[in-house]
């Protein structure tokens, strides 16, 4: 029995997911290609993920190929409430609502595992976590996990150093279809619509500071870029700096950059980045948002503790005056940005990272217990069969070697 905010808005979230299938040829391609032989029968696919309309089209795919599909949210700000009533009109069970409490959040990634999954997509991996503190007994059931985001094979390589793991863990995040365009251009661009639709400000001549120059950073920072803002970016990484640097951007720590910025935001994947020893010296009116996984990296439990008062000044903007008098607007509670206040990437964005998705558990499926077990890479075919898909969608051709040409560079190797 699904646990939802109400059956009732299915219709909107059918208005969703069918404009968002209008532009996801790779799902659309493969879910047409297995479908017929019900890939995935007999296989349960649990889900812990921003439950928007694209996830949502992944996981009607899995569906219509044979799987049986349990969902949570990853985030509970991210979860759309007509979305979610879509899905289990579709027959898919879900677990989640935009603004459920920390309890509620376990308890409904608790009754994903209770459903006994084989396999598991998850986005910060709190599901593959919770498997190992509340459900060992599932560990042997499980081909395989996808890991979506860069905090989430983090922590995967954490727990595979602490205790070992029972099962391949494939780190989506780490292949090159997903780090050169989800992180970077669906970040990127995701993240300064979400700060425009939250704000209504003007980007030009702003000086925005983004800390963390990884592939999330440098999307947001060149995004910025193009829109003619000032931009700084803050670095532990002397290698990431000096890019930074060569990109065009001000380099500066922390603490000279809390004094200059207008707007913040953080992307290292870390916490405390923005912290109390920075929340004094912050211009009046700063704003700060976070387009990191957890929102931990503005350092929220302290800003409301030292916070004299705290308003809703606009829908999902809440001003926190400090004792100083200072004034300090956070954007959708510190949690990420793109998602918890907006829709996410972008649909096409999307759609090669959830290509990348079905396959991997299309692979974990049929080889899962053969793999190595461990954190492991997206298989190269994998990547090249998506890109392909993608660049023939597009009316794209490309060239091919020669044999000639094949055998030359095979005579270096």
């Amino acid at each position: 029995m699904s646990r939802i905010r109400d059956i009732n808005l299915w219709e909107s979230g059918k208005k969703k997911i069918e404009w968002v299938k209008n532009f996801m040829p790779v799902v659309n391609t493969l879910e047409s290609k297995y479908s017929f032989s019900q890939i995935f029968k007999d296989k349960t696919i649990g889900m812990c993920i921003h439950l928007e309309a694209k996830t949502a089209r992944l996981a009607l795919a899995f569906k219509n190929c044979g799987a049986k599909v349990v969902c949570a949210g990853s985030n509970p700000l991210s979860t759309q409430d007509d979305v979610a009533a879509y899905l289990v009109k579709e027959g898919i069970e879900v677990f989640a609502w935009r603004g459920e409490s920390s309890e509620d959040y376990e308890r409904n990634l608790e009754e994903v595992l209770k459903k006994e999954p084989n396999l598991i997509i998850d986005d910060g991996f709190d599901l593959t976590v919770l498997l190992y503190r509340k459900f060992s007994y599932l560990k042997h059931k499980i081909f395989g996990v996808g890991e979506e985001t860069t905090t989430g094979v983090k922590r995967a390589k954490a727990l595979l150093k602490d205790r070992g793991l029972d099962f391949p863990v494939v780190a989506v995040n780490d292949s090159k279809l997903k780090f050169l365009f989800d992180n970077r251009y669906g970040t990127g661009e995701s993240a300064i619509s979400s700060f425009m639709r939250n704000t209504n400000l003007l980007i030009s001549g702003r000086t925005f500071v983004v800390a963390g120059y990884g592939w999330v950073g440098r999307g947001i920072a060149q995004k910025l870029q193009g829109l003619k803002a000032k931009v700084i970016i803050t670095e532990v990484d002397p290698i990431k700096a000096l890019e930074a640097h060569m990109d065009g951007f001000l380099v500066m720590p922390m603490k000279e950059a809390v004094k200059i910025g207008d707007v913040f935001i953080t992307a290292t994947g870390n916490f405390k980045v923005i912290g109390e020893e920075y929340f004094y010296d912050l211009k009046d009116g700063a704003i700060l948002a976070n387009a990191g996984h957890f929102n931990v990296e503005i350092d929220m439990e302290t800003l409301e503790k030292i916070a004299i008062e705290k308003r809703e000044v606009r829908d999902n903007i809440h001003e926190y005056k400090l004792p100083n008098g200072k004034r300090v607007f956070v954007i959708a509670e510190g949690r990420l940005l793109n998602l918890a206040g907006g829709d996410g990437h972008p649909i096409e964005i999307m759609d090669l990272s959830f290509g990348i998705q079905f396959l991997v558990m299309k692979w974990l499926m049929e080889r899962g217990k053969e793999l190595p077990k461990g954190v492991i890479s997206v298989s190269e075919d994998i990547e090249l069969e998506i890109a392909k898909i993608k660049l023939d969608s597009l009316g794209i051709s490309i060239d091919t070697l020669t044999p000639e040409q094949l055998n030359y560079l095979q005579s270096w190797e």
